[in-house]
């Protein structure tokens, strides 16, 4: 296992998050040696600047956090997070199109966000709080099918966050074809640990200090 900091995108995506606050983010990830940070597409440019010192990635939340605009305003909002420095993009699927069965229109919303960002990481958040076993896996698959980089649990901000239970299933369906991100609720060394053992590639929270230092 890597160090657990090397795990953790560092995460602030209150929508009252200020420069000063995300300032804050980028010099706490810098002196833990975070893995990345994320945050709303606003805050981009400014953790651009913060970090330009440093190997630590930038992560953009886009369609954030309900997924349900439209795929034309996914596109233009992942590419304007590129233009003003993300390496990574976190995108929200269309959760009432996959609840209604509309699951080409979820693959392609998927796979056109991840054609404009070309070689740039893509992690597909499924919100599994809203989602049925059987769901789960669909949105997993079709995350497969628009060779998306990674499944994420969730956005933080729904009913629910992580669990143990939904990363292996998540696991299950994607195999090691994609990589799986755990987000929503995981706080400690401890629990962080056992997300990593049922195969999460990527932590994402805003207590990574609390969890590094215990």
């Amino acid at each position: 296992m890597k160090e657990l900091n090397k795990y953790i995108d560092h995460t602030q995506l209150k929508a009252f998050a200020t420069s000063e606050d995300i300032k804050k983010l980028c010099e706490e990830a810098i002196k833990y040696d975070f893995y990345a940070v994320c945050v709303n597409g606003c805050h981009v440019e400014n953790v651009k600047n913060n970090l330009s010192k440093s190997d630590v990635k930038i992560a953009a939340v886009i369609g954030f956090p309900l997924g349900a605009m439209s795929t034309a305003a996914k596109i233009f909002e992942a590419e304007q997070a590129i233009k003003d420095g993300a390496d990574e993009i976190d995108m929200v699927i269309n959760i009432g199109w996959l609840k209604e069965g509309k699951l080409k229109k979820v693959e392609e919303d998927i796979a056109k966000i991840k054609k404009a960002i070309g070689n740039k990481i893509l992690k597909v958040i499924i919100e599994t709080c809203y989602l049925t076993e059987e769901e789960k896996k669909t949105a997993c698959k079709l995350a497969l099918a628009a060779k998306a980089d990674f499944v994420k649990t969730s956005t933080g901000f729904g009913t629910g966050g992580a669990t143990i239970e939904d990363v292996k299933l998540m696991k299950k369906a994607v195999g090691n074809q994609l990589q799986i991100k755990a987000s929503g609720g995981i706080r400690d060394a401890e629990t962080a640990k056992k997300y990593i053992k049922n195969g999460t590639n990527r932590i994402g929270t805003s207590s990574g200090i609390k969890i590094v230092s215990n």
